[in-house]
């Protein structure tokens, strides 16, 4: 489980956090959504560390990761995978190399520990047989799957992900949805999900966090999201339907 109690972030006299806390659990899709603006990446970023919370504090199954230095850090960060938004792919690796590169940088296995990781990773996310295509030969959902195999390479406790569907048609953004979804509830991960793609929502959302002007606006899940009658959340949820609708028509 990881809990963030009354984070704030401020940066220079902009406050984009104001006094969030809540628990994400394992097994779970924990989704973060909320309007540009709201907070969402930033606090995502607060809890992985790549920020620093001007005020508040993040657990790891209550371990202060806030109040650790780096090397202190470390153990915690090795049972983190990361889906960013643009895949993050490294151009001038391989897919299997870029699969392998947490392996190299993080653990001592040896090079064929490395090699059946990764065809292991490359088989569950049904790109087995991939490993020595580059990036630039990839389709948009592919490098997304290469990511997700990357991000579970380490075999992460906690998994984070960024907008996983961003640029994706929305046949691809349902598959990745069921990647990941299978991937959460198969190892028990506490998956983590920033995102604003309301199929996400109602498909995967085990458990759903609203995000608005730096505040949390709304808790619950996709089962009673359409139910509520907090104002700011049901504008949101039919923006954001309004404009998924828009795209299919285009």
């Amino acid at each position: 489980m990881i809990e963030v109690k009354d984070i704030y972030k401020t940066f220079g006299e902009n406050e984009v956090l104001k006094g969030i806390s809540a628990k994400f659990t394992a097994g779970k899709n924990n989704l973060i959504i909320g309007g540009s603006g709201s907070g969402k990446t930033t606090l995502l970023k607060c809890i992985v560390g790549l920020h620093d919370p001007t005020k508040g504090q993040v657990f790891f199954d209550d371990q202060n990761f806030t109040e650790m230095n780096f090397t202190q850090r470390v153990p915690i960060r090795t049972e983190i995978g990361m889906l960013f938004q643009n895949s993050a792919l490294f151009d001038s690796m391989t897919v299997e190399e870029n699969i392998m590169f947490p392996l190299n940088l993080f653990t001592q296995q040896t090079s064929a520990e490395k090699l059946d990781r990764a065809n292991f990773c490359l088989k569950r996310v049904n790109l087995e047989g991939k490993n020595k295509l580059y990036p630039s030969e990839l389709s948009g959902g592919m490098k997304k799957r290469v990511g997700i195999a990357r991000a579970i390479s380490m075999q992460p406790k906690y998994l984070f992900v960024d907008e996983p569907n961003s640029g994706l048609d929305p046949k691809t953004s349902i598959l990745i949805d069921e990647l990941i979804n299978e991937l959460t509830e198969e190892y028990k991960i506490t998956t983590v999900i920033v995102t604003h793609d309301m199929n996400s929502v109602m498909g995967i959302g085990d458990h759903i966090v609203f995000l608005h002007e730096g505040k949390k606006w709304w808790e619950g899940s996709n089962k009673e999201i359409a139910h509520t009658d907090n104002k700011e959340l049901n504008s949101f949820v039919f923006a954001s339907k309004f404009m998924q609708a828009a795209k299919g028509k285009l």
